[in-house]
Formats: C-alpha cells, sequence, structure tokens
C-alpha cells in the first residue's frame, strides 16, 4: 500500500497497530477523519490523550479508574461480601454485561503460566488476600477461563483462600474448556454466574 502523504502514511500506520484492525480498516478510519470537520478530529484525539494521562488503577480491585476507587468498589449498594476474581478487565466488563453480578471484583492481571515465567507473584494475589482479614467477604467467585493455566491459578488461589476461612466458588461450565470469557455471550456468561459451584481443592 502506498501512499502520497507521509502523515497519511503515519496515521495509517498508527490505527493498524491497534489489535484487529489491518492497513485497509486502518485507512477507512483516516479517511473518514479527514472528511470531518477539525473539531471532531480534535475531540477524538483529546480523548485518547485524557485518557492515557487520566486512567489509574483501582487501588482495592485493579480495575480501570478515573480515581483512586474504582466506581464499583465505592458503590455502596453492592455486595461487599462477594468477590469475583477475573483474569482481566475485559472480563470484568463482560461480566458486568450480563447485569446478573451485584458483588465486587478483583482483577488479577494475568494467570500463573510456568511455561510463560508468570509465577504467583506477578499477579495480584497478595492485594486480594489483603481483603479477607476485615471479615466482611464471604465469598470468592472464581471466574477465570477454563484453561490449564486457568485451572492451576484457581487450585492455587482456593488453596490460599480457604486457609482464610473463605467460600470458594468457580462459575458454571456453561463456559467450555479452553475458551476465554470475554467471548462468551452475555445469557451463558451470566448463567455461569448465576449457577456457581462451590470449588474445593482437595
Amino acid at each position: 500500500m502506498t501512499f502520497s502523504s507521509k502523515l497519511i502514511e503515519k496515521a495509517v500506520e498508527a490505527f493498524a497497530s491497534l489489535p484487529g484492525i489491518g492497513r485497509k480498516t486502518a485507512l477507512r478510519l483516516v479517511l473518514h477523519l479527514l472528511k470531518q470537520e477539525n473539531s471532531v478530529t480534535t475531540r477524538f484525539a483529546e480523548a485518547l490523550v485524557a485518557m492515557r494521562e487520566g486512567i489509574r488503577e483501582c487501588s482495592i480491585c485493579h480495575n480501570l479508574s478515573d480515581e483512586e476507587k474504582c466506581q464499583i468498589c465505592a458503590d455502596a449498594r453492592r455486595d461487599h461480601s462477594l468477590i469475583c476474581v477475573v483474569e482481566n478487565v475485559r472480563d470484568l466488563m463482560a461480566i458486568e454485561d450480563t447485569g446478573q453480578y451485584r458483588g465486587l471484583y478483583h482483577v488479577l492481571g494475568g494467570v500463573i503460566s510456568p511455561i510463560e515465567g508468570v509465577g504467583p507473584a506477578d499477579l495480584n494475589i497478595d492485594s486480594l488476600l489483603a481483603r479477607m482479614p476485615s471479615g466482611e467477604v464471604k465469598e470468592v467467585i472464581m471466574a477465570i477461563s477454563p484453561t490449564i493455566e486457568g485451572e492451576t491459578t484457581v487450585y492455587y488461589l482456593s488453596k490460599k483462600l480457604h486457609a482464610e476461612g473463605v467460600q470458594v466458588s468457580a462459575i458454571a461450565r456453561g463456559v467450555a474448556f479452553g475458551g476465554d470469557l470475554e467471548y462468551a455471550d452475555e445469557l451463558t456468561l451470566g448463567r455461569s454466574i448465576v449457577a456457581r459451584v462451590p470449588y474445593t481443592s482437595k
């Protein structure tokens, strides 16, 4: 793909660097922006810069947030006795979209994977365990993708949480083994949360 403008080429390369966007789609987006008023492009660019500079990690659950504490953790109407452990923010958003869950969350930031050099110390596990001693948390739901690495992570966490005297459950297997939560449809994922089952690490 050749360009008559270096500026267009740089813009296309920027869009094409995003996941799921090829160079043809990137070019279509660039040409679309060029047809808009300058104010539209300016708002678009300003929104991206503001997001990148202003977004932070919730100090409690590691969700993305505008403030030190995310809106979910700060919501007194949520069930603070229930924590849903997820692998990443995309999974958290997928579960929120189901409308079936009203507890809190904890984002691990990945799963245990010795092959890739990811151990427990590389994940947000200590901060999860630190939420237990208050006695407010009664149940922790493991909503982690059903892969070998995911199962290893669930097993490790359940051992730690059972030692804290907390009930551990896992989402029902409406989600196929080896699948990613973010790609599960809302109905299946919602039912999996509602029909969760006790998890035993014995």
